[in-house]
């Protein structure tokens, strides 16, 4: 089940369950690249200061030293945002820890145009580049509920894994009953007409464009993929048999995410269903003030899934207009 928007907010849900996590778990050692606090590592420092490692604005050297810890014996969680833990430092991810399929955990907080700091903090292709690596698990999940879930859903997985979490306010959306499984995709609502696949922070955005799509008469379904590698391709599948057509929706480049996750699951299966991808349209992105701004002028938005909808499925008319919900403080709405 879930929550109605706006969505009630809560602070540091992936900070607590680690150090959850770490009290059942002495091999876990945490990193932070000197953005301790922003990645809520800030916890674990103060619960465990001997398990703690600050490695400064170094995050190359960072990768490496991971790698070697995991070489001996304990389980590296590697903290600093989206951008600095996968371009920076790729050559080091792939030799020291890819290539021999370590159990490394990296963390890449403000993911996409989360961040209003222009295309130097903008993690845009960071699932593409961790998708193109032999061994990498990727994973880029929706609420606190799920962050909560996810943290000792990937600690016994086998080789590294890439996990893609905002940063600050983290909306509540799913209720205490859902339950998070690496690997699967999970359809959230039925639709006969349409799939809408989505992940990560553009959840909110996809259920009131759904919503909206659904009260003119449209039957668009949901689906979330929290785990974009290993891709779901059968579950996905299932969930387009005898649709008109299909919308990818991410917080993310087009290319090499999970529009292209979608349209190879297509492709190589021989199914012809229209696909349209809403992303980053192979740009960087500017800085601004806001991050709302951002994922507006961008098109990451309700408005653009419900007009993307609307053409694909060459309905007549205007598309129907998206109205957000008024939020008060500790609360998030959809863009």
């Amino acid at each position: 089940m879930m929550h109605e928007p706006p969505y009630p907010t809560v602070l540091k849900p992936y900070g607590r369950a680690l150090v959850e996590l770490a009290a059942k778990r002495p091999e876990i050692l945490c990193l932070s690249g000197d953005l301790t606090r922003q990645c809520e590592a800030d916890l674990f420092a103060e619960a465990y200061p001997d398990r703690f490692i600050l490695a400064g604005m170094a995050e190359a050297n960072m990768m490496s030293m991971a790698g070697a810890l995991a070489r001996e014996g304990f389980q590296p969680w590697v903290h600093t945002f989206g951008v600095f833990a996968t371009r920076r430092p790729f050559d080091q991810i792939v030799n020291s820890i890819a290539y021999p399929n370590l159990p490394v955990r990296l963390i890449g907080f403000m993911p996409g145009v989360s961040t209003p700091g222009g295309p130097s903090h903008q993690a845009i292709e960071d699932v593409a580049i961790m998708r193109a690596l032999p061994n990498m698990t990727v994973i880029d999940v929706a609420d606190a509920v799920q962050i909560e879930q996810v943290v000792p859903e990937i600690a016994d997985l086998p080789g590294p894994v890439y996990l893609r979490l905002k940063r600050g306010e983290i909306p509540v959306i799913f209720d205490d009953t859902h339950r998070l499984r690496v690997g699967p995709v999970q359809p959230l609502l039925d639709g006969a007409e349409l799939c809408l696949v989505t992940s990560g922070m553009m959840l909110p955005a996809t259920l009131a464009a759904a919503r909206v799509l659904r009260e003119h008469g449209v039957a668009a379904g949901v689906v979330n993929a929290p785990t974009l590698k290993p891709f779901d391709a059968p579950g996905l599948l299932a969930a387009l048999d005898g649709t008109r057509g299909a919308i990818s929706i991410e917080n993310h480049t087009i290319i090499g995410g999970l529009g292209s996750c979608v349209a190879e699951t297509l492709a190589e299966a021989g199914v012809g269903v229209p696909l349209r991808r809403i992303g980053l349209d192979d740009t960087f992105a500017e800085g601004s003030k806001t991050a709302p701004y951002l994922f507006e002028k961008y098109g990451l938005s309700s408005q653009r899934i419900v007009n993307t909808a609307w053409e694909l499925l060459g309905l007549a008319g205007a598309a129907p207009t998206v109205v957000q919900p008024e939020t008060e403080a500790g609360e998030y709405a959809p863009v």
